[in-house]
């Protein structure tokens, strides 16, 4: 279990799903894997595919480990209060603002101007995993600001989800949901003693009523997660995050890679390719490394706690480009925004997966160079 809670492995794994779903779709076996995917599963009165298991029930785990490390950055960590908190939003609301833009410009006179959430997005396991496997020496601040502005960009990456891809919710069902996670947060404080197994059974039960309800709403059902992440007891939040880890590291994240990654390459020319793709190949890497590297320059003359050392200009660079990873939030993105345009869908996912390919491939050769600058001023 300890190796598949390494982010090495995590993004191993992640890398290697993709590639091998990428792979599978273009051969023989492709159309029989498309077909399983889009099987209907019936459960409760809840009928999804089974991409949609996936997409909208097994994520939801990814959520509610996110949610749980937010939370704790906000209680405890790195975003403890508005100072701390400043210099990293301030880049992650970079991160998000010139990728949005860049999309839109590249886009602009077609009828996909609903993807411009995709680039927007960046995938914390797997940015950390880059960092873990190229940047031995490197200062621990550096991965410690990736991870305050990784865990402030999927806090903005599930606010997108909530307010831009829910269309007329059922505000009863949504009202019902509201009341069972209160109850799953009240019950998650009396987790203890001879109690704990008869309290964990009906937290679990109530978790899945959490995640129906929502579903039925209207509301993408991953925020469910979300919701239970926040609201559950810390500690105990914590002691669950880490059961789930290595399921979600092992089972959920690379499933979910592989079933959004099963697209066939489109036999057509570069022109042909619609402006969705050029939006998210160019607005991904490059938006990330501007808005990123922009918003952090701001950010750290206007939100530098004293007494704190501040990232040199390099060393923010080194995070945006890490930040343009974006993977597992910009292939759900890709689903939310282009459900009503299949003729792109393909070609969205063949832009996340093309633009984090490339942002992993800058951002190794950027943090090798800066890792080996600060072991030539440490020799390690």
């Amino acid at each position: 279990m300890s190796l598949i809670r390494s982010e090495r492995t995590a993004a191993g794994l992640l890398l290697g799903a993709a590639a091998l779903g990428l792979l599978l779709a273009n051969t023989q076996v492709g159309p029989a894997l498309m077909d399983l995917q889009h099987l209907t599963l019936g459960v409760t009165g809840t009928s999804l595919t089974v991409g949609h298991w996936i997409s909208d029930g097994l994520l939801a785990i990814f959520f509610f480990i996110v949610a749980v490390e937010l939370k704790h950055e906000l209680v405890v960590g790195e975003l403890h209060g508005v100072r701390r908190a400043l210099h990293p939003a301030i880049a992650a609301i970079g991160g998000v603002l010139v990728p949005a833009g860049i999309y839109l410009a590249l886009t602009s006179g077609s009828r996909y101007h609903q993807g411009w959430p995709i680039p927007t997005a960046t995938d914390i396991a797997f940015a950390l995993g880059v960092l873990a496997v190229f940047g031995r020496g490197l200062p621990n601040r550096i991965r410690v600001f990736l991870l305050a502005l990784a865990v402030l960009d999927d806090l903005i990456a599930i606010l997108i989800i909530a307010v831009f891809f829910t269309a007329n919710p059922n505000l009863m069902m949504l009202a019902l949901a509201v009341v069972t996670a209160i109850a799953f947060a009240l019950l998650s404080r009396l987790l203890r003693g001879q109690l704990r197994i008869p309290i964990g059974v009906l937290m679990a039960l109530l978790a899945g009523l959490t995640w129906w309800l929502v579903y039925q709403s209207g509301v993408h059902a991953t925020i469910a997660g979300v919701v239970l992440g926040l609201v559950m007891a810390r500690q105990p939040a914590r002691r669950v995050t880490h059961v789930l880890e290595p399921w979600s590291n092992g089972l959920v994240l690379p499933l979910f890679a592989f079933s959004a990654a099963l697209v066939v390459i489109p036999q057509v020319a570069p022109t042909q390719l619609a402006a969705p793709f050029w939006g998210i190949l160019v607005a991904l890497p490059v938006g990330k490394l501007l808005g990123i590297t922009l918003g952090g320059w701001l950010g750290s003359f206007l939100g530098h706690p004293q007494g704190k050392s501040r990232l040199t200009f390099a060393s923010l660079v080194v995070v945006a480009a890490l930040g343009g990873v974006g993977f597992t939030v910009s292939l759900l993105m890709n689903e939310l925004a282009f459900a009503r345009s299949p003729e792109v869908h393909d070609e969205g996912t063949l832009a996340v997966l093309l633009g984090s390919g490339i942002s992993i491939v800058v951002a190794a050769i950027l943090v090798s160079l800066r890792a080996r600058h600060y072991r030539r001023l440490r020799p390690v």
